[in-house]
C-alpha cells in the first residue's frame, strides 16, 4: 500500500492558498513577506521529492503548476520525471500538457483509494487545497508535512474541511522550530 503525503505551507490559521504568489489571492505570496530565508527550514521540502514516487494534484493546482514546474529543472528535476495524477471530473485528456511526463487523471475518490494500493513509493499531494480536504474527509491521508509560517492571513483556501467527522488523531514524527518562526510538523494518522 502507498503513502500518501499531503505537504503544504500553512499559517497559523490554516491557511493554504497563494503561498508562492499565485494571482487572484488578495495575500499572494506571504511565504516570502517579512520571514527571513533560513535553508534549513525548507529541508523538508527536498526531502519529500527525493522520498515520492508520484506527484498528484487537483485540477486547479495541475492548471498552475504544469506550465511552471516543467521549466524548473533545477527546483523540481525528480517531481518533472516522476508519474503525476491529477484528481478532476472536468479536465479532459487533450488538457493535459506535453513534456511534463506521464500524468493520468483520476476521476473520484475511489480511484485514489486504488491508486494508494497500488506498488510504488509514496504519493506526494502539493498545492490542491479542495483535494487535500477532500481526501483528509475521506481518510485518504497518511502522513502531513507541514511549514507552518508565523502569520495569520485571516481569509483564503483553508486545509481543513468544515465537515462534521470523527476526531483523528495524529503522531509526531518530526518537529523543529526555526530562528525565523517557521516551524516544521510531520503528522502520521493513527489508524
Amino acid at each position: 500500500m502507498r503513502t500518501l503525503i499531503y505537504t503544504a505551507f500553512v499559517s497559523i490559521d490554516g491557511v493554504v492558498e497563494g503561498p508562492g504568489g499565485e494571482p487572484g489571492y488578495r495575500n499572494s505570496g506571504w511565504t516570502f513577506e517579512g520571514i527571513d530565508f533560513l535553508p534549513e527550514a525548507y529541508e523538508l521540502k527536498g526531502r519529500e521529492q527525493e522520498e515520492a514516487g508520484a506527484l498528484m494534484l487537483g485540477r486547479v493546482s495541475y492548471e498552475a503548476f504544469s506550465p511552471v514546474w516543467p521549466t524548473m529543472t533545477q527546483e523540481f528535476p525528480l517531481y518533472n520525471a516522476m508519474p503525476k495524477y491529477v484528481v478532476s471530473t472536468t479536465l479532459r485528456e487533450d488538457d493535459l500538457v506535453d513534456g511534463w511526463g506521464e500524468t493520468t487523471i483520476l476521476r473520484s475518490l475511489d480511484d485514489v483509494a486504488a491508486l494508494k494500493e497500488t506498488d510504488g513509493g509514496p504519493i506526494s499531494v502539493h498545492g490542491s487545497a479542495t483535494l487535500a480536504r477532500d481526501l483528509a474527509d475521506a481518510g485518504l491521508v497518511d502522513r502531513y508535512h507541514l511549514l507552518v509560517f508565523p502569520v495569520v492571513l485571516g481569509a483564503g483556501k483553508r486545509m481543513w474541511s468544515d465537515t462534521d467527522k470523527d476526531k483523528q488523531p495524529l503522531r509526531v514524527l518530526e518537529s523543529e522550530t526555526y530562528a525565523n518562526g517557521i516551524q516544521k510538523l510531520v503528522y502520521e494518522v493513527v489508524r
